[in-house]
Order: C-alpha cells, then structure tokens, then sequence
C-alpha cells in the first residue's frame, strides 16, 4: 500500500487511531462519574470534589503541549504506548488513594496519559491527509466523546454494584492491554514527499493575518480557553446537577452519554464542514451555537427538557475544539503541527479544567448553578470576539494588508 495523503494506508490509520482515541480518554470521564461517590466517601464540598477532575485536565493539557513536541520528532507510536503506560500506573494509583489529594494526583497522570490519545492524535492523522483533512481530524476528535459516551453506559451498573475503585483497577489493565498493540500499528511514517510544503499545505487558497504565528498561536489559545471555560459546565457538573434536582447519577450519566453522542454527530458534521468553508468560520458557527445551547439549561431544568438540552448543546459544541487544530494547519508549517496543535489544544483543556472547578466554586457560594450558566456563557462571549477579529482580518497570503488613508 501507499503511505501518500489522502491514500487507503491513511483511511486504515485513521480507524486504528479512533479505536485508540475512544479507549484511551476513558480517564477523563470516569472522573466525572465518580464525582458524586467522591464527594460523599471524603465528606467534601462540591468544588472539592471537582479537584481530581481539574488535576485530570491539567494533566491533559500539559500531556498535549508535552507530547505533541515529542510527536513530531519521534512518532506517535512510541508516546501512545509510554500513554498507556503512564494511564494503567495512574488508574491503579488512583483506586488505592486514602484522601482526596490523592485521588487529584493520580487522576493528573491519567490526565496526563490521556493527552496522548487527543492532541497529539489528532496532529498526527492531520499529516496523512489534505483534501479530507477536515473530516479526518473531526473523526479522530470524535474519539474523545466517543469514550464519553460509550463509558458512562458501561461503567453505570459496575459503578453501581462493586465502587469506583474495583472498577479503576480493571480499567488500568484494559488501557495497557488494548492499547499497547493498536498503537504498534501506528509506527510506519510517512515518506519524505508526502511532508513537502506543497503536499502538506492546506487545500484552501492561502490565507495571512497581521500577526505572527506565534501571535496568532496566542490568541487561538485565548479563544480556547473561553469557550472550553464554556464547555466545561454541563459536561463536568450534568451528574451532579442532576443529583441534586434528585435525578439520580444514573440519569446524569444517561445524559452525559446523550450530550457526547450529539457531540460525536457534531465533531463529524463539522468536519465535513471545514473541508468546505475553512476551520475560523467552521469554528464561529459552532462557538456561536454553543452559547445558545447554554442559554437553553437557565430556564428548563424538569427531566424530559433537561434530556433534550443536553442533547441540543451536544449537537451545538462538538466540532468546536478540532477546529482549532484546522485552523492550525491553515495558518502554520506543517513541520510544527504537533507542537502548535498542542499548545492551543492545550489551552482548551486548561478551559475546561478552570471552568470545571469555577462552577463548582459558584455552586458551593450560591447552592446553585444558576451563575455558573451564566459565567459561562460570559466566556463564550470572549471566545465569539477573538474568532470575529481573526475572520475579519484575514486576507488572501501574499497580499499587502490595509493602510489607514493618508491625511
């Protein structure tokens, strides 16, 4: 088979680094799972609760800046299986914790082994395509919701009848044993003239803005942050929301598992998207449904309504974060994709480990979750800003930028 861009070899390793993606995010939502459990085993407040959940982000987030530079000088393969590793160490840490802190410290290496499966995944599948390039980041993003939406179902009733650390025990023996073979699959490389600048550049008409890429990197990490800030808020809180509307964890878990499915449709639909209208806009549109979709949790809040809105706001955000790497692509070498992708990646899961705690931090000053809706549709705000600015001033590369008129 041919190892160039758009070939069958690229299709093949873009199912094996979904199955890979699906697996190995598994940590980053059995800790929203557990949450309830947790809080009620330590005798904690909300916000302290949501410590481990924000040391897993941490994790994550620092894992894609780390490993995305790794990436693009030694490959994926070798990072996914020091990931799966790290992750299997993590989990196993993790069900033996007596505190609360802990927990927080073992979830950041099983955040940390995680970020392989996302960032730098997604960096390296963007190599093997051009003209499809959007549709395979969106399937390989899809990875992450997948898990979430997949794992929640399957751990519920283990969770239910034997605890949470029965169940992080098996968990650290399922990521090394599956993981460890897929991602061997991962060694071959691409051939010298598929990394070319003309083979890897985007199949857009080259577009410049009036900044650095370093500058630019910047302000794609401060959107990141605001709308992940955003995002956090159902994702990381539905359980307990619906705990304490006396729903019950297993109906949380049921929409959580319904939000990150329409997350999955979403992450697809908007990658058909940006091979079609670019990764800025493709972005906006989604950013733009996302505040809308949080504005639907502030006044519904009975059973059926809540199952519909966490539908809804799913459907609205998914494709929001593998844009980002889109845009990347767009604006930047080839030959920093890793490390690009996973500093701005990295910023929004910085979004969402902020967000994640902030909302528990305003629950526990208010008893409600009222402003924490608000707080992140506030965010929202800052991210749909930065996106309009980046659209406005952009314009086709090689071209002068616009002068103020001379009095």
């Amino acid at each position: 088979m041919t190892d160039s861009l758009d070939s069958r070899t690229s299709w093949t390793r873009l199912g094996i680094s979904l199955s890979i993606a699906t697996i190995g995010n598994v940590g980053n939502w059995s800790i929203v799972l557990i949450m309830p459990a947790v809080q009620t085993e330590f005798g904690i407040g909300r916000a302290d609760a949501a410590l481990p959940y924000t040391l897993t982000m941490l994790g994550f987030a620092l894992g894609n800046l780390l490993i995305g530079r790794a990436v693009d000088r030694y490959g994926i393969s070798a990072a996914l299986i020091g990931a799966a590793l790290a992750s299997g160490i993590g989990f196993l840490l993790a069900a033996l914790s007596p505190t609360v802190l802990t927990l927080a410290l073992a979830q950041f290496i099983i955040g940390l082994g995680a970020a392989a499966c996302f960032g730098p995944l997604i960096a390296d599948i963007s190599l093997w395509f051009r003209r499809r390039r959007g549709i395979a980041v969106a399937i390989t993003a899809s990875g992450n919701y997948l898990s979430g939406a997949i794992w929640p179902m399957l751990l519920s009733p283990a969770l239910a009848g034997q605890g949470w650390r029965v169940v992080y025990t098996a968990l650290a023996l399922v990521l090394v044993v599956t993981m460890v073979p897929l991602a061997l699959l991962l060694r071959r490389r691409l051939a010298a003239t598929s990394m070319t600048v003309e083979a890897q550049k985007s199949p857009f008409a080259p577009r410049a803005v009036p900044w650095s890429p370093r500058a630019l990197m910047w302000l794609l990490a401060l959107a990141g942050l605001g709308c992940c800030v955003a995002m956090s808020m159902p994702q990381v809180h539905i359980v307990a929301f619906c705990v304490d509307l006396g729903y019950g964890p297993a109906v949380g878990a049921e929409m959580l598992a319904l939000m990150l499915m329409g997350g999955v449709v979403s992450r697809v639909v908007s990658g058909l998207l940006a091979d079609k209208l670019g990764g800025v806009v493709t972005l906006l549109i989604g950013s733009s449904l996302q505040a809308m979709a949080l504005f639907l949790y502030l006044p519904f809040d009975g059973l059926a309504s809540l199952y519909i809105v966490s539908m809804v706001f799913g459907l609205a955000q998914g494709g929001i974060v593998p844009a980002y790497a889109i845009i990347v692509r767009e604006y930047m070498p080839a030959r920093e994709a890793g490390a690009r992708v996973g500093f701005v990646i990295m910023a929004t899961i910085l979004g969402m480990a902020l967000g994640g705690w902030m909302s528990g931090w305003i629950y526990d000053l208010t008893g409600s979750y009222r402003l924490a809706f608000i707080n992140g549709i506030v965010w929202n705000g800052l991210n749909i800003a930065i996106l309009l600015m980046i659209l406005l001033r952009s314009r086709p590369a090689g071209t002068a930028p616009p002068h103020p008129a001379r009095a």
